[in-house]
């Protein structure tokens, strides 16, 4: 669904260098980039500000050009055939609405209807499912000016489906929103993409969404691809270590076992990491065997912690 090879976005700027003369300085926001997302695939791209993911989804929706490199959406090339392809995508951006800022929330819905052509049992359908299951009963008739960053949020969601697009781009989806809504959100789109294969990407800095929603993620910084795979895959080569919090019967020394590192002691309590490929059972066994345990558990390493390592 998504075709990209050594894809490369640079800006000139202009920089003052005196009192009349400016010079051009080159920015690489994005330097060479190649992926390819299949359809129907959930992914997660991030990375931290200024890494060159806005302007990534920019170049894939046709909003910028690239400035070498290939690139196909659903076979299309964005810069080339934008109106085209607008038909067969749709766009969340943050802090960036699609709605009318001054009209109640059903009347930006039927504006799109006639923008976007949908057929009329098209659109009722999906605005049903839209308004059901994003909780935005209570809100259609509300000027968008007067809703929450959070419901605003949800609106611009149910906005960007109306019109059953292949592709969802997604910029920080769950901004603003409480707990409840953020797992809303995130239900709607584990549906969305089970029921009818749409294929999402995803940016955020919220990285309990990509545990929850994607199964493959690629890391981007300095508008390079760091990584590109699986959560367990992010783990490795993130260095990322498991906690082994040990309860003794009384305060002891720290525990000196091979293969792990004591990172904390209070009283009869312990923290002991050990890298979060190898296997818990051993160390277990010979904590068990050796002092007098109380009771242990077994902490997964924290996604941010691993990103954080990365970026490091």
């Amino acid at each position: 669904m998504i075709e990209v090879e050594d894809l490369e976005k640079v800006f000139v700027v202009r920089r003052r260098a005196g009192r009349l003369r400016r010079t051009k300085h080159e920015v690489r926001a994005v330097g060479g980039i190649s992926f390819a997302v299949p359809r129907g695939e959930v992914v997660g791209y991030i990375g931290p500000n200024g890494a060159g993911k806005s302007t990534t989804i920019k170049m894939l929706t046709g909003i910028l050009t690239p400035s070498s490199g290939r690139l196909r959406v659903a076979g299309i090339d964005p810069s080339r055939e934008r109106t085209r392809l607008a038909r067969r995508i749709g766009v969340v951006f943050g802090q960036r609405t699609t709605l009318w800022w001054d009209l109640p929330l059903l009347d930006s819905y039927r504006l799109m209807r006639r923008m976007y052509r949908i057929p009329d049992d098209r659109y009722r359908a999906n605005l049903e499912r839209c308004t059901e299951q994003l909780g935005l009963g209570e809100l259609l008739e509300v000027p968008v000016r007067q809703l929450s960053l959070g419901q605003r949020m949800r609106g611009d969601i149910a906005a960007a489906l109306l019109h059953d697009p292949e592709v969802l781009y997604l910029d920080e989806p769950t901004i603003g929103l409480d707990v409840l809504s953020k797992a809303k959100v995130r239900e709607f789109l584990r549906e969305l993409n089970a029921d009818r294969g749409t294929t999402v990407l995803l940016t955020t800095h919220d990285l309990s969404d990509i545990e929850q929603l994607c199964r493959r993620v690629m890391v981007i910084d300095h508008g390079r691809l760091m990584y590109d795979g699986g959560l367990d895959g992010l783990h490795a080569v993130g260095e990322s270590e498991r906690m082994l919090v040990v309860d003794l019967e009384r305060e002891l020394p720290p525990i000196d076992v091979a293969g792990c590192r004591t990172v904390r002691v209070e009283g009869p309590r312990q923290w002991l990491a050990f890298p979060a490929g190898a296997s818990a059972a051993p160390l277990v066994a010979e904590v068990a065997e050796r002092w007098p345990l109380v009771d242990l558990s077994v902490r997964e390493p924290d996604i941010e912690d691993v990103i954080a390592r990365m970026y490091a």
